[in-house]
C-alpha cells in the first residue's frame, strides 16, 4: 500500500527496499519481488511466479554466485535489513534451527519506534 515500506527477502534475510520504490514499488519493474523470498528469483533474474520462492534446489554453480553477489553487492550494500525469515530461523517442524546464530547473521538496527 502507498505510503508502507516495501520488504523483500533474499537468502531469508529481509530488507526494506522502500528508497528503491522506483524498482520495487506498485507498478515497477521489480514489484513481483517484494513481500515475499523471492531468493530462487534474484538467483536466476528471473520473475517468472514459479522462481518466486526461497527455494533453491537444482540451481546451477553460476545462478548461486549470482545470488551471492547479488545478495553481498546490492541488497547488503544498499539496504537496511529489518529481520529474517522463519526459514532462516525455524526448522520445517517449527522447532528452533540451532544453527542459526544471531552474531553470525547479517545485522539490523532496531528502530526506536515507542
Amino acid at each position: 500500500q502507498e505510503g508502507q515500506p516495501i520488504y523483500l527477502a533474499v537468502k531469508g534475510v529481509v530488507f526494506d527496499v522502500t528508497s528503491g520504490k522506483e524498482f520495487y514499488g506498485k507498478g515497477a519493474p521489480y514489484n513481483a519481488l517484494a513481500g515475499k523470498d523471492s531468493t530462487r528469483g534474484v538467483a536466476k533474474m528471473s520473475l517468472d511466479p514459479a522462481d518466486l520462492t526461497h527455494d533453491i534446489e537444482g540451481l546451477t554453480e553460476e545462478e548461486l554466485k549470482s545470488l551471492d553477489d547479488i545478495f553481498n553487492n546490492v541488497y547488503k550494500a544498499k539496504y537496511p535489513i529489518v529481520g529474517y525469515t522463519s526459514r532462516r530461523i525455524l526448522n520445517e517442524d517449527g522447532s528452533p534451527n540451532l544453527d542459526f546464530k544471531p552474531e553470525d547473521q547479517p545485522h539490523f538496527n532496531i528502530k526506536d519506534e515507542f
